[in-house]
């Protein structure tokens, strides 16, 4: 269950979350279930975050940083993901996220997906 507190920080705006990231850096991040439907969260700091099950239909994430972030099962329909930084990320099971919108990301070839996302790149091994 996503942090409340957490929630409503990234719901308050980017620059302030990423204030709040840059002196909390040791802090996990539990943005799980969350609803962040249609937010603009273009440059968020959110690497290493757990996103599973939110909701991010409809979200920007124009240049977010998202590497190593646990996005299983969260809704990606019409959620923008150009040059935001999938590096090591977590995408198994996603909802509704496609090719098109996948290779328009950065360092999208390492996120763990599903084979149905390989998108022209080789699948990583599933990590333990």
């Amino acid at each position: 269950m996503a942090d409340a507190d957490q929630v409503a920080l990234l719901r308050a705006g980017v620059p302030a979350w990423n204030d709040w990231r840059d002196l909390n850096a040791g802090v996990a991040v539990d943005l799980s279930g969350a609803s962040l439907r249609g937010l603009d969260l273009t440059s968020a700091d959110l690497h290493a975050a757990n996103l599973r099950r939110a909701d991010l239909r409809g979200a920007i994430l124009r240049g977010a940083r998202l590497a190593g972030a646990r996005l299983e099962g969260a809704n990606l329909f019409k959620t923008v993901l150009e040059d935001a930084d999938l590096d090591g990320a977590v995408l198994l099971d996603v909802q509704f996220l496609n090719c098109a919108q996948l290779v328009t990301a950065r360092n999208w070839g390492s996120a763990q997906r599903d084979p149905m996302l390989a998108c022209g790149a080789p699948v990583p091994e599933k990590k333990a």
